[in-house]
Formats: structure tokens, sequence, C-alpha cells
């Protein structure tokens, strides 16, 4: 399996969780959208803990570099954990105009930053890393717990 094809995937399940949610709270079903908004912050924030407690360690070793896209990872992972407690927030409250602001923000920054990890970083690790070092670095990946 390839690194890419292991993340994207991940990305896609955050995007579905993130959809319903949205869709939820659009109708006024706040119960519902609570929940998937749990299940897609649990989720995303799963995903941001494999990148930045496996892949991005091994990416830096890798590229002998750690100035460079991961830091910009990095601190985007940071914007969007700034902006789940902010969604939270308007979930809990209840304010579906807040809420569908911030997830249309939320939408925005989350498809650049995927896109730049989809056609960038993870790209260039299916290059450089040999097969056994792929599938040892997706089973740690499989591996890391909330």
């Amino acid at each position: 399996m390839e690194i890419s094809q292991y993340l994207i995937t991940d990305h896609r399940e955050c995007d579905n969780l993130f959809a319903k949610a949205e869709a939820a709270a659009a109708k006024g079903d706040f119960a519902t959208a609570k929940d998937e908004f749990l299940k897609f912050a649990d989720e995303t924030l799963l995903h941001f803990k494999k990148e930045e407690d496996e892949f991005f360690p091994k990416f830096e070793e890798i590229t002998g570099s750690s100035e460079g896209p991961t830091m910009v990872m990095k601190h985007e992972h940071e914007q969007v954990r700034g902006l789940m407690g902010k969604m939270a927030q308007a979930i809990e409250s209840e304010d579906k105009d807040a809420y569908l602001s911030l997830a249309e923000s939320m939408m925005i920054l989350l498809q650049q930053h995927n896109m730049k990890e989809e056609q960038m970083l993870y790209a260039m690790a299916d290059r450089v890393l040999q097969p056994d070092g792929k599938t040892e670095l997706i089973e740690k990946m499989k591996e890391v717990a909330l």
C-alpha cells in the first residue's frame, strides 16, 4: 500500500463526517450535528496525530529538514484545531449561522491543506520510501490512538 492511499482515505473519511455535521446543522438538527461533529473532530485529530507522531518525523528524516513543508502542515493543524474549538462552541450554543460560517472557513482551510499534503508530501514519501519502509510506516500509523 502507498502512503498516499492510506492517508488520503483518512482525509475522505474526515470530509464525509464534516459534511454530515454541516448538513445536520443546516437543518437545525443540533443533536445529529453535535454527534457528527464530534466524530469528525475525533477522526481529524487522530489523523493529525498519525502525521505528527509518525509520518512527519519519517518525512523529515528522509528529507533532512524539519523547517520545510512539515512545519507549514503543523501550523495548519493548529489552525484547524482552533477553528474546531470555535465550531464546537457554536454547536453547543446551537448557533446555526455561526456554525455554518465557521464550517465554510474550515472547508476552505481543509481543502487547501489536504491538497498540499496529497500532492506534495504524500507523493514524495511514496517516491522515496522503499516498499518495506512504507509498510512499516503505515503499520505504525495504524497503531496510533488518541
